[in-house]
């Protein structure tokens, strides 16, 4: 088994999470514990290539880090945006970082000699959320991410939908106004367009003529504003339609905000729980909770991807009596 005779207590994951900007890894012991992380620039404005010279590179150092320390790398954990076949482990498509059918999880693996998982970055976190953060322990979890965009994880009994695709999760394009702002994928009216951080802050600037971020459309809302409160509102209101959308769709015990406009707290969740309890019928009303894991998320969930990978692959060889590789 590739590893060697290290004990759980020895061993890690090398885990990424690939932004647009930069990238958040970590060593993470089997148990869910990162015993070091560090911060890296993607370098996304050299091109797809350079990113990917920089995974690689960031993961190798990462791997040899963990051997000085005395401690056995066994597995690797990528997370990036756009669309992923977890499957094949292949970049399909990325805006952010200009991924095309990029089979990063071959490349990792003949790089590193490590068995590697490629998933998608809200997946991972939808993961990580649901098994060792905020729904934990309650078997079905809705994870919506919400920033410059909005995605959600469709987690059931610890583990996160794909689609047919690669492509679930995507309700930020969940239809909410059909007369809305015009969203990036082109149709007018999207939850992202409305809802998101990036959409709040441009709806304030529209209406006020001045930039203010969405935190900023929060404070103001809360110390009595009208504006900011008109604005709040209209993006509450959408979330509110979006995740009861959600909700009519994978009836869940649990759903975990997280990203950047969960960071208002209250300021959110009060009056979100609210809208949604208003559209509530016969649905059973969902927990709505805010993300417990924060930005290590992304590098939590990889490494469990990963982890996940090399048990179903000993699993199987163990069944079918075959001797384990080295890759």
């Amino acid at each position: 088994m590739t590893g060697g005779d290290a004990g759980p207590a020895d061993q890690v994951v090398v885990a990424l999470d690939v932004g647009g900007t930069g990238m958040k890894c970590a060593l993470v012991r089997p148990d869910g514990v990162a015993v070091s992380t560090e911060r890296h620039p993607t370098h996304a404005a050299r091109g797809p290539a350079a990113v990917v010279d920089t995974i690689l590179d960031v993961a190798d150092g990462l791997a040899a880090k963990a051997r000085a320390d005395g401690l056995t790398p066994i597995a690797v954990g990528i997370a990036v945006p756009g669309v992923v076949d977890e499957a094949r482990g292949v970049a399909v498509w990325s805006a952010n970082v200009g991924f095309r059918d990029v089979p990063l999880r071959d490349l990792a693996v003949a790089r590193l000699g490590l068995p590697t998982a490629l998933g998608h970055d809200v997946r991972v976190g939808g993961l990580a959320e649901a098994r060792l953060g905020a729904g934990r322990g309650t078997g079905q979890v809705l994870f919506v991410a919400i920033g410059t965009g909005i995605a959600a994880a469709h987690v059931v009994d610890g583990s996160a939908a794909t689609g047919a695709h690669g492509a679930a999760g995507e309700i930020g394009h969940i239809l909410v106004r059909p007369d809305g702002p015009r969203c990036g994928c082109g149709r007018p009216g999207c939850l992202e367009a409305v809802s998101s951080a990036a959409a709040i802050g441009r709806r304030y600037a529209e209406l006020a003529g001045a930039a203010a971020t969405a935190a900023e459309v929060a404070e103001r809302a809360a110390a009595g504003e009208p504006l900011a409160g008109q604005v709040w509102q209209e993006a509450v209101e959408a979330l509110a339609d979006g995740l009861a959308t959600g909700q009519a769709l994978f009836d869940v015990a649990t759903i975990v905000l997280g990203g950047g406009l969960a960071q208002a707290g209250d300021r959110l969740l009060i009056p979100l729980r609210a809208a949604l309890h208003e559209r509530m019928t016969f649905h059973r009303e969902p927990r709505l909770v805010a993300a417990a894991l924060g930005d290590e998320a992304g590098c939590l969930g990889a490494a469990l991807l990963a982890l996940d990978a090399v048990s179903v692959r000993d699993h199987d060889a163990v069944r079918v009596g075959d001797h384990l590789e080295e890759r």
